[in-house]
């Protein structure tokens, strides 16, 4: 026990020290929520990626690998296209863009692009931002008291504040810059711990070899389609899991970072470093559910059972099976990278769109940018802790709550109220104000309206909850966003 607590306070003194570091270099609000516009490369990509995977990649796909075997690769692909889509085709308009409008979040950019005279868009995009990042902040915390508890022993509420308390004593007094230098120290962790399990599992691995010994478990673990080859229902889901994916088209706290890098050549070197780690990390991760699936012979009935609710605890069981103690610390810290590289840059741009959008913009406060960067610590700490108390509520009340839901339902939402937005912003020259609002409105409701709403439905409320709210939640945002602006011309 003591070796793993001895990777784990280094990892922790390591966090605490970036933090001090990054806040000797915070002298004004751009500093604080985009680090001046001064990123290279490396550390842009590997903190656009660490922010993008969070707890779902280390726990959620980890797990999807375990239960649906390689059927969960479709999110591989998903993933892959919505990265290489972003930073090949998105970042360098998007960063020409914002560096002439002077923008320092996406709030600042909508407003400026589409030349607003009233805040409505603002006030939308700021509100937006501020409800959906708190319930992802909210799923993250959540996952850390679940790494605590699976890999530690500790009670889970205990495990959430103590996550909670480090990432906020950094993030208090670095701002963007510690949260940017972190996620590349937490990125590299985090390629490492998913490329090491993988290897050493496959090595553990005995007759009759993974592939036969899936096959015997159950053999719709080894059908790229799902349970029963293609199918209606099945088509629903792969479908879902692809489209995973759009939500790296154009979230704030992933864009932020194409904001940041220094210019466009640092793109040009930075879509690879990004491509290549989603690759790594995202096989590494599927790989790691099916290794664990087979060396703790799982039957398919029994599967949450022991693996946990959507197989989120085989990456804990198998590191515990596999490694030294000293290394099962270092995964500790390897899980927990995840979850606050997601944390971090979450709650810097909910911050931003207190700050920087409704006290600065709207109401038309202009302080100094001393008095500014302050109050944006305080309202980083006030979200901070409203998100707390929801993660706390949420596992009081449902306490078979699975990481991979609450996740996934608040990228949902912040990807289909602003990517669609994004988009036709860059692309389309014909797009409105008045469509851009539509488009965030559409998105914002759509959410909760196919989550709650049509799931439940007879007949397609299954294959709606198959296929999740991504997809239709962005394709209605789309068409609300052309038709108004279609209206306007």
């Amino acid at each position: 026990m003591v070796e793993k607590y001895a990777a784990l306070i280094a990892y922790f003194i390591i966090l605490l020290v970036i933090g001090f570091a990054a806040s000797r270099r915070i002298r004004n609000l751009s500093d604080y929520y985009v680090g001046g516009k001064k990123l290279g490369f490396w550390i842009a990509a590997f903190s656009s990626r660490a922010t993008g995977e969070s707890a779902w990649l280390l726990l959620g796909l980890t797990g999807a690998g375990a239960v649906a075997g390689v059927n969960a690769f479709w999110i591989v692909i998903g993933e892959i296209i919505g990265v290489g889509t972003a930073w090949f085709f998105m970042a360098k308009p998007f960063k020409r863009l914002t560096d002439d409008y002077g923008s320092i979040t996406v709030p600042d950019y909508l407003a400026s692009h589409f030349k607003t005279t009233t805040h409505t868009l603002r006030l939308i995009a700021a509100g937006s931002l501020i409800v959906f990042a708190t319930i992802y902040v909210s799923a993250q915390i959540d996952a850390t008291g679940a790494a605590f508890e699976a890999f530690l022993g500790w009670n889970y509420f205990a495990g959430a504040l103590a996550g909670f308390a480090l990432v906020m004593a950094y993030i208090f007094m670095g701002g963007f810059v510690a949260v940017a230098w972190s996620d590349l120290f937490q990125g590299l962790l985090m390629l490492f711990g998913l490329v090491l399990v993988p290897v050493v599992g496959y090595l553990a691995i005995s007759e009759p070899g993974l592939t036969a010994g899936l096959r015997a478990l159950d053999p719709d673990l080894l059908n790229f389609w799902g349970p029963g080859g293609l199918s209606v229902e099945n088509t629903f889901a792969i479908l879902g899991f692809l489209m995973i994916g759009l939500g790296f088209m154009g979230s704030p706290q992933l864009f932020v970072r194409f904001m940041a890098i220094r210019d466009e050549s640092e793109i040009n070197k930075g879509r690879w470093v990004a491509i290549a780690f989603t690759l790594l990390t995202d096989i590494g991760a599927v790989m790691i559910g099916l290794i664990g699936r087979y060396l703790f012979e799982v039957p398919t009935e029994e599967v949450v059972g022991v693996l946990g609710n959507c197989g989120q605890n085989v990456l804990p069981m198998l590191v515990e099976h596999l490694m030294p103690p000293l290394l099962i610390g270092l995964y500790v810290a390897v899980v927990l990278s995840a979850i606050m590289s997601t944390i971090d840059s979450l709650l810097v741009v909910a911050s931003s769109a207190v700050t920087r959008d409704f006290y600065q913009q709207v109401k038309g406060v202009d302080h100094s940018d001393a008095h500014l960067t302050h109050l944006s610590r305080r309202v980083t700490v006030i979200m901070a802790l409203f998100a707390l108390a929801v993660a706390m509520s949420v596992a009081v009340i449902s306490p078979t709550h699975t990481i991979f839901w609450f996740v996934i339902f608040g990228w949902s939402g912040i990807a289909a109220t602003f990517c669609p937005v994004i988009i036709l912003s860059l692309f389309w020259k014909g797009y409105t104000e008045k469509g851009a609002i539509a488009s965030m409105v559409t998105g914002f409701l759509c959410v909760p309206l196919f989550k709650f709403g049509v799931s439940k439905l007879p007949a397609i409320g299954p294959l709606f909850d198959k296929l999740d709210v991504m997809l239709p939640a962005f394709i209605l945002a789309m068409a609300a966003g052309y038709l108004f602006s279609r209206s306007e011309q």
